[in-house]
């Protein structure tokens, strides 16, 4: 299958690096000019789970892409307020039969790319893989994870069973959703946990697990999180919830992780999705006037570190 990436930070390295290793012609798609110059240079380079791997893939800004060039799939994974401004830009990858495969974090993604592609070829999916960048060009790819996907018109099926299939010989370990609805708002929920308080705390996962005022934090905002989905025909299991949660916090796993949004902000000086996490959260319950302290709060908190830190 041809696959565009488009967003190749760091979970599009390891996404676009494993459809290529099974066989698939992949093309990255980036906004970054030392990141794109890295590449170019020496290949995509990634520790992978401590091996060292690299893969020669073409990589273009959105404003150099061959007028010509079409793709089978785009997988986005640009951060939540790129989004609109990459699918600007690529329209020209985008044909009728163009599928694309949304797996960025957070909540109210669709509206954005129903303005660019039928809706009958959108696909929504959620990953629970991590990855990291240290630098242009290397990624640091550790621990395994899950894809769930789920076309969102029935009519989008057929394909979307091809690329679970795709994805399964790039030992993605893909699986079919019948709701995707859910897994989106469960893992919006353990980000809306697990990215701001890393970030405000300034600690990795599993150091956040092991405080002592860990279990009340997460037990507020994924109440909150419920209250809100309820109202959008989402009841989430909060015990499940928070049992996912706290699986996180092994070393073994995805203890040792730093989350994406500390990864931008402390790391990179970067701004963040928190807008479309615990932001969300917070717009969506001043409309339906359900009060959600705890995400305004952290909301807020994130904002105010990003002027702190001057993130661009």
């Amino acid at each position: 299958m041809k696959i565009a990436i488009a967003g190749a930070g760091a979970m599009g390295s390891r996404i676009g690096l494993m459809l290529h290793a099974a066989g698939n012609q992949v093309i990255l798609i980036d906004t970054w000019p030392a990141h794109i110059a890295a590449i170019r240079e020496k290949g995509l380079l990634a520790n992978l789970n401590g091996q060292e791997a690299v893969a020669h893939l073409p990589i273009y800004s959105p404003t150099e892409l061959p007028a010509d060039l079409q793709v089978d799939l785009i997988v986005a994974l640009t951060k939540s307020m790129q989004l609109d401004q990459m699918f600007q830009m690529i329209q020209s990858l985008i044909h009728p039969t163009t599928y694309v495969l949304s797996l960025l974090n957070g909540l109210g993604h669709e509206d954005t790319l129903e303005k660019y592609v039928p809706k009958e070829n959108i696909i929504f999916g959620t990953t629970t893989w991590t990855a990291g960048l240290k630098g242009p060009g290397y990624a640091e790819l550790t621990g395994t994870g899950a894809i769930e996907m789920e076309n969102i018109e029935p009519s989008g099926k057929e394909f979307t069973l091809k690329v679970v299939d795709v994805f399964k010989k790039a030992k993605l370990n893909p699986v079919y959703s019948d709701n995707v609805r859910y897994s989106i708002w469960k893992k919006a929920c353990i980000n809306g946990t697990l990215n701001g308080l890393c970030t405000i705390l300034d600690c990795n996962v599993g150091e956040l697990g092991n405080l002592t005022v860990t279990k009340d934090l997460i037990t507020a905002i994924v109440s909150e999180f419920a209250t809100v989905s309820q109202q959008e025909g989402i009841h989430l299991d909060q015990a499940s919830v928070i049992a996912a949660i706290e699986a996180t916090y092994d070393p073994e796993t995805q203890g040792r992780h730093y989350p994406s949004m500390y990864q931008d902000l402390i790391k990179s000086q970067r701004k963040t999705e928190i807008d479309y996490i615990n932001g969300a959260v917070w717009r969506k319950g001043q409309r339906l006037e359900i009060p959600t302290p705890y995400c305004a709060f952290l909301t807020e908190l994130i904002h105010g570190k990003e002027q702190l830190l001057n993130a661009k």
